[in-house]
């Protein structure tokens, strides 16, 4: 048993989730869906290799979404996870993690980016898992 009372089994996608592209692609009709794909389009590869992983996680394991945020003037990829013992993840556009700002048992991150509560300005939601 893992955190959160989640438990490994096979690393099947499940076929409620998917990725805004996958969904919109077929469905483009509003400026708004075409906004979304255009979003994950312009993602850095190796973002979307990222994403596309989460889809081979349990539901109750994967994450809730992907935000982009500004961080010291550059575009960051805050990852919240599915419960709050889990650290929520910081990466930067060539997916090196940064830090945890928040999450694990402490509620406090991992101490490595202290500021980024404070000094990151919110983008968009860039994908959402769809549990």
């Amino acid at each position: 048993m893992l955190s959160c009372g989640s438990t490994k089994s096979n690393g099947s996608v499940a076929n409620t989730d998917s990725v805004i592209v996958a969904q919109s692609l077929e469905k483009i009709k509003s400026d708004s869906l075409k906004a979304e794909v255009a979003d994950y389009v312009a993602l850095p590869s190796c973002l979307k290799n990222k994403i596309d992983s989460f889809k081979l996680k349990e539901v109750h394991e994967r994450p809730q979404s992907v935000i982009e945020y500004m961080y010291k003037n550059k575009k960051v990829y805050y990852v919240v996870m599915p419960c709050c013992d889990f650290y929520n993840e910081v990466y930067d556009a060539n997916c090196r993690y940064l830090g945890a700002p928040d999450g694990g048992f402490t509620g406090k991150g991992d101490g490595k980016i202290p500021d980024f509560i404070a000094e990151a300005k919110p983008g968009k939601v860039i994908w959402k898992s769809t549990k």
